[in-house]
């Protein structure tokens, strides 16, 4: 599914963003856990990108409901490592 049909929802718009720019990536071995690459300026694309889309109805994401998505989509995810991997090689 494309980002822009995503546009819609907020998460999976986000979600979309992070994964495309490659601020993000899903561990290949474990599809529930997403790790932070720790790339400042895959993160910023990412901002642009998700600001950018246009939901169905002609309009853009709120400027801090956006800030607030990514903020919070980045804190969960594992950072550099997929904390599983890590625990199987222990």
């Amino acid at each position: 599914m494309s980002i822009a049909a995503e546009a819609d929802n907020l998460e999976a718009a986000v979600r979309a963003a992070l994964l495309t720019t490659r601020a993000t990536t899903i561990c290949p071995f474990h599809a529930n856990v997403t790790v932070r690459v720790g790339d400042d300026a895959a993160e910023t694309h990412a901002f642009y990108r998700a600001r950018n889309l246009v939901k169905h109805d002609g309009t853009g994401w709120d400027h801090e409901l956006l800030l607030a998505e990514i903020a919070r989509q980045l804190a969960e995810a594992a950072d550099g490592v997929c904390p599983c991997c890590s625990a199987d090689q222990a």
